[in-house]
C-alpha cells in the first residue's frame, strides 16, 4: 500500500513571509517616491495613461514573487511517497479440543452448550486470519475433526456440523487433551495452543489427562482450559423417551476445576470459567487478545524534492524583471 504526503522539511522559514506585505508597501512607497522625483512633465503623463505604464509602475513585484519562492524553497517542500508491506512471521497454530458429551446439551447457556459454543467458536476463526486451526473432538473418545489448516472455510464448517451423538458418550478430558498435543508437537509454528473445553469431569479414556499435561508441556504447547457451565443445578439430558427425544431435569453441575487449573497451570495457559452465552463470548476475545500472531512493517519512503523548482522560479521572475526594465520599459527609467 502506498500513500503519498506533502511536506515541508524546514516550514519555520515560512514564517518570513509575514515580512512580504511590510516591504511590499514598502517597496511601493518607494517607487512613488522616485516618481515624485521626475520633472519631465510629458513623461509622467505618457506613464499614466497608457497600459505600459499602469505595468511599470508594478514591476517591482516580480522581486517580491521572486523572495517569497526563494522563502518557500528555503523551508524545502517535498512530496513522500510512503509503501508499506507486512510481513507476517509464523504464526500460530491452534486447535480447538471441544467436549461433545450429552451434558453439554444442557440448558444454561441459550439454546445450549454446544450451540452457544459453535457460534462464540466461528466468531473466533473469523478474527484468527493469519493463524492456522485444528478442531478435536471427545465424549467418551477422541478423534480429530479436521487437521491444522489455514483454510478458515473448512475450519467454520466443521464447527457447524458438530453434532452430539458422534462418538460414544462419556468424559475423555485425557484423550481429547491427548489427541490435540499429537495434532500439534511436530509442528514449526512460533507457537502452540489447545483451547481444552469441557463441561465436567473426566470419566472415560485411557490416557491420564495429566500424563497428556506433561506431553503438552514438553514440546512447548500452552493450553487455555475453559469450564463451560453456570454455578450450581442446570437442565441436563438424563435419558429418552421412547420417540428417542431428549428428556431434561435439574442436575448439579460438576466440574474439575482444579484438573483444568492444573492443565493451564502446568503448560503456560489459563484457566477461564463460561457460565454464560457473555462470559464465554468474553473468554474466547480474551484468549484472541493473548495471542497475536506478529506482523512485521516495513515502510519504504520516496522523496520527491521541489525546491528546485522554485529556485528555478525565483530566478526567472529576477531575470524577466531585469530584462523587462532594459528592453520595454528602458524608456520609462
Amino acid at each position: 500500500m502506498t500513500n503519498s504526503n506533502f511536506e515541508f522539511t524546514n516550514p519555520t522559514f515560512l514564517w518570513l513571509l509575514l515580512l512580504l506585505p511590510i516591504l511590499s508597501v514598502w517597496l511601493y512607497i518607494s517607487k512613488n517616491r522616485k516618481q515624485a522625483k521626475l520633472t519631465l512633465a510629458s513623461t509622467t503623463a505618457i506613464q499614466k495613461s497608457s497600459a505600459l505604464g499602469l505595468v511599470y509602475q508594478f514591476l517591482w513585484v516580480l522581486k517580491l514573487l521572486s523572495l517569497a519562492a526563494l522563502i518557500v524553497a528555503l523551508a524545502r517542500p517535498r512530496n513522500v511517497a510512503v509503501t508499506t508491506k507486512n510481513k507476517k512471521n509464523k504464526g500460530i497454530d491452534i486447535v480447538m479440543a471441544t467436549d461433545v458429551s450429552g451434558s453439554m446439551l444442557a440448558r444454561d447457556l441459550k439454546p445450549n452448550r454446544l450451540e452457544a459454543l459453535k457460534k462464540v467458536a466461528e466468531n473466533f476463526v473469523d478474527k484468527r486470519p493469519n493463524d492456522r486451526i485444528g478442531v478435536v473432538l471427545y465424549a467418551g473418545e477422541s478423534y480429530t475433526k479436521t487437521p491444522i489448516t489455514s483454510d478458515k472455510s473448512i475450519v467454520k464448517r466443521t464447527i457447524k456440523s458438530i453434532e452430539y451423538g458422534d462418538i460414544e458418550d462419556g468424559t475423555a478430558i485425557g484423550m481429547g487433551l491427548g489427541a490435540a498435543v499429537n495434532r500439534l508437537k511436530d509442528s514449526k509454528a512460533k507457537s502452540k495452543v489447545i483451547i481444552l473445553l469441557t463441561d465436567g469431569v473426566n470419566t472415560a479414556g485411557s490416557v491420564d489427562p495429566k500424563l497428556a499435561t506433561e506431553l503438552a508441556k514438553g514440546v512447548g504447547i500452552k493450553v487455555y482450559t475453559i469450564g463451560i457451565g453456570t454455578n450450581g443445578m442446570a437442565e441436563m439430558p438424563y435419558a429418552k423417551d421412547y420417540t428417542g427425544k431428549l428428556l431434561f431435569k435439574p442436575m448439579q453441575v460438576e466440574i474439575d476445576e482444579t484438573l483444568l487449573r492444573y492443565i493451564a497451570d502446568q503448560t503456560g495457559g489459563r484457566y477461564f470459567r463460561a457460565n454464560s452465552n457473555t462470559k464465554l463470548k468474553t473468554i474466547y476475545d480474551e484468549i484472541d487478545k493473548l495471542e497475536k500472531t506478529e506482523i512485521e512493517e516495513f515502510k519504504y519512503y520516496n522523496y520527491q524534492e521541489l525546491y528546485r523548482n522554485l529556485v528555478l522560479l525565483a530566478i526567472g521572475l529576477l531575470v524577466l524583471e531585469y530584462l523587462l526594465k532594459n528592453t520595454l520599459f528602458k524608456s520609462f527609467i
